[in-house]
Order: structure tokens, then C-alpha cells, then sequence
């Protein structure tokens, strides 16, 4: 039995946050995301109780393992929500881990853990991309780039944009900014690719 698309989904993204979850940093930005009443275990230290005990899974008598781990994912799921870990809009979920990166270390990022650079489709989605853009009162990259046609944008594979939300009189590089930016108010500008703006990746 496999699991399905959508618990692959938030176990991406669980593992795509576990590292600021276990180095601390989530103190001061969200709350503490509860590994342990999840997981279930006893530890003796904080550091510990970050990391999931997925062995416990395996001998449990109230059901095979892959029925277990599906309904302790849900779970997760409900707690990345509730503590926006996560946002959520059109099928899709957005994550940060609060890092900063260039384009292509964003775009490298999210490919790792299992999804990609954030691309809003829909005003729903540039607000649950926006939701993080504010709380770090920070720009973002978007999965958004400039054809062979400068001043023209599309998406990274190539396709038209259905949606665009630039700012008033963008984009204005001019050819010599190929990558977009979202600003905190959410609406879109066109830059540089070298900048270090928040990872926000889409899964």
C-alpha cells in the first residue's frame, strides 16, 4: 500500500521544516511545533523531543504501519496548519523554512525537499505566499522569470501567466532584471536574480 499524494505532501514538507524546528528557531517567529504528543515517546531532552519516533509505528497492534503513519500525518498536518507552519490555497501547500536565498538557491532548495519555488496561480495563493512575505517583513522570489523576450515573464516551464499581480508601472527592467519579487504588500516587481530573499516553496 503507498500513501497518498497528499500525505507525501505534508511529509515533504515536515521534513522541508524539521531542521528550524530542531535548531530552535522557531521561538519568537511561530509556537513550538509539538513533535512529541504527535510521535508519542518519552525523551530527556528538549533537542529529543523535535525529532519524530516513526519506529513506534511499526509494532503497533491497532493497525498496519502505513495506516498508522497516514493518520499521525494528518494529525501533522492539522498542527502545520493551526501554528501556520503552512498555508494552503488551490491544492497546494506553502511552506518557509525562514531562510534567505538567490533565485536559484531557492529554486534549488525546494527541489530538495520534494517541491518548488512558490508560484502563485490565483489571488489565493499570492495571499498564502503574501502571509509569509509579511511575517518576515521580507521579499520573496517567485517561480516567475523573463522569456526570451525581455520585459515578457512566464513560468519556469515555460507557460504563460494566467495571473499577475505587478506593482503599479512593473515590470520596468527593462530585459536586465529577470527574476520577480514579491513585495510585502504582495504585489509583484521585477529584479535581479542575485538577490537573498525568503524561501518560500510550494508542495
Amino acid at each position: 500500500m503507498m500513501l497518498s499524494p497528499q500525505l507525501h505532501k505534508i511529509l515533504a514538507v515536515a521534513f522541508f521544516l524539521l531542521p528550524l524546528c530542531a535548531q530552535g528557531k522557531l521561538a519568537g517567529f511561530l509556537p513550538s511545533f509539538p513533535f512529541k504528543p504527535l510521535f508519542g515517546g518519552r525523551s530527556n531532552s528538549a533537542e529529543e523531543q523535535q525529532i519524530p519516533d516513526l519506529t513506534a509505528l511499526a509494532g503497533n497492534e491497532h493497525g498496519d504501519p502505513i495506516h498508522q503513519l497516514e493518520y499521525r500525518i494528518s494529525r501533522l498536518e492539522g498542527v502545520l496548519r493551526l501554528n501556520k507552519m503552512i498555508t494552503e490555497s488551490g491544492g497546494k501547500i506553502f511552506a518557509t523554512n525562514g531562510k534567505k536565498a538567490d533565485f536559484d538557491g531557492t529554486v534549488e532548495k525546494c527541489k530538495e525537499a520534494g517541491g518548488s519555488i512558490a508560484t502563485p496561480k490565483s489571488p489565493g495563493e499570492n495571499d498564502a505566499i503574501l502571509y509569509f512575505v509579511k511575517y518576515f517583513n521580507t521579499y520573496a522570489y517567485l517561480g516567475i522569470k523573463q522569456s526570451l523576450i525581455p520585459g515578457r515573464f512566464q513560468l519556469l516551464n515555460g507557460a504563460q501567466l494566467s495571473y499577475t499581480n505587478w506593482y503599479p508601472n512593473e515590470p520596468s527592467g527593462k530585459g536586465e532584471e529577470e527574476c520577480v519579487e514579491m513585495y510585502t504588500d504582495g504585489t509583484w516587481n521585477d529584479k535581479k536574480c542575485n538577490k537573498n530573499h525568503l524561501i518560500v516553496c510550494q508542495f
